[in-house]
This record gives structure tokens, sequence and C-alpha cells, in this order.
């Protein structure tokens, strides 16, 4: 949970900001049950509104805590946003942020799930943006790999984050592939699943974000050189000055 005067990044809009006192309210309440193993339950509600006023909008927190012990929830959950998911551009495909959504929102409820739609978004990332598509994403991922070493990978390849794409197809296999003997289980826990969904939010900033602003950046300036070449084809007119006959 936050209190006044912390520092407070909205998960709508990602605006920075000094939480005040007029923003932001948490209280807790005894619940009026008894029998419960650990004691009488206490719940904690915090609510948030951003102080962006293009956003305005309000994160609802919980907390379950015990009453007498130390006013810390030992478990808690946010409400509202529904999940942990960043606002993404129009420019990434529907279907990609799609994914991307729908692995933020069920990390917490199913990581194995979140890991295998994030293979799927990493898959269709490489489909979208290098132009690869094959039947296998690992034999998509190899020929990305092979045309970053021969330098024809888009700008923002990198040989690293192709070796993380590929770590993980592996993990993302776990979900996706049942294993030969149903008896082994391999667990991926919410940390786990959340660190694989920041690698596609990584991409998303060096592929998609970086290549709009360069591409945004470029039409500028090819936008300023072509207005200066249209005013040097135009002749320079006489000035009043100029057109007086000289005495």
């Amino acid at each position: 949970m936050v209190s006044v005067g912390d520092n407070w990044k909205c998960p709508y809009c990602g605006h920075a900001q000094v939480l005040s006192r007029s923003r932001v309210d948490q209280e807790w309440t005894e619940q009026a049950v008894k029998g419960w193993e650990k004691g009488t339950p206490t719940v904690l509600v915090g609510s948030i509104v951003c102080a962006n006023n293009d956003c305005r909008k309000l994160t609802l927190m919980a907390g379950l805590g015990i009453a007498g012990s130390a006013q810390v929830p030992f478990k808690s959950w946010t409400l509202l946003p529904p999940s942990s998911a960043r606002p993404q551009p129009d420019y990434i495909p529907q279907a990609i942020r799609d994914d991307y959504y729908e692995a933020c929102a069920i990390r917490d409820l199913s990581p194995k799930a979140s890991a295998t739609i994030t293979r799927r978004c990493l898959q269709g990332m490489i489909r979208d943006f290098c132009g690869i598509s094959k039947r296998r994403l690992i034999d998509e991922i190899d020929e990305l790999r092979e045309r970053v070493a021969t330098g024809q990978a888009p700008l923002g390849v990198q040989p690293d984050t192709v070796g993380a794409i590929d770590d993980v197809r592996k993990i993302g296999n776990i979900g996706a592939h049942m294993k030969a003997d149903i008896n082994v289980i391999v667990n991926v826990d919410p940390n786990e699943a959340q660190i694989l969904i920041e690698l596609v939010e990584l991409l998303f900033l060096e592929w998609y974000v970086a290549r709009a602003a360069r591409t945004e950046r470029l039409g500028k300036l090819r936008s300023i050189a072509a207005d200066k070449a249209d005013q040097k084809q135009v002749p320079p007119q006489p000035s009043e000055e100029d057109e007086k006959p000289k005495t």
C-alpha cells in the first residue's frame, strides 16, 4: 500500500507524481466474523486518483490482515486497474496487444497460462516486426538469429534479445506442450511470469516505439529539407527600392 507523500506512477497513463492527501485514501475495517483460524480478519481498502488531468482514473487496492497484529496486509490485491498491463500505442498490432493484456491479466491467477500467452505474443512480434513466419517458433527464432548474425535483421533487434525470446519459448512450452510423463509438473510462479511479460514490454519499446520515433524524426527532417529545396527554386522578388528608377 502507499501513503501521502509517496512517489507513485499511475498504472493507466504512466504519469509519475507525489501523492497528495486529496488523491489518496486508505482505511482498515475489522470484520464482524468469528471462528477464522488466524483470528479476526481486517480488510484494508485503498484508493488513488491520478493527478494527470488527461487520465483521472481510479486505482483501487485491497489488503487482508489480522486484528491485533501489525497493520501490514499479509495478502493484497489490485482491483483496479484489472492488471499491471501498460497502455500500448495503436501502431502495435491489436492481436499482439490483446495477447499482452491477457498475459498480464492472468499472471497471478495462472502464471503457467500467462507464460504460454507471452510465448504466443512474442511469436506474433517476430512474424509482424521481423517478417519471419514458419511452422514452429523455434524455427522462427533460428531464422531471426541468423539474420541478426548476418546484419539482415530489422533495426533494434539485438542478439541478446533473441536469446531471451528463446528462453521464453522454453518456459512457455510448459503450458503449450504436455510432458510425456504427465506426473512431472513444472510450475511457473507469478514473479517468473512477470519477468517474461517485462521482456515483451522491453521489445515493444526497442522495436515498435523506437521505429515509430525514428520514422517520425526522419519524416520531420525530410519535410524541412523539401521545404528548403522549394525555397531555393523560387527566385527572389525585387523590393520596392529596387524597382525605383535611379536618378
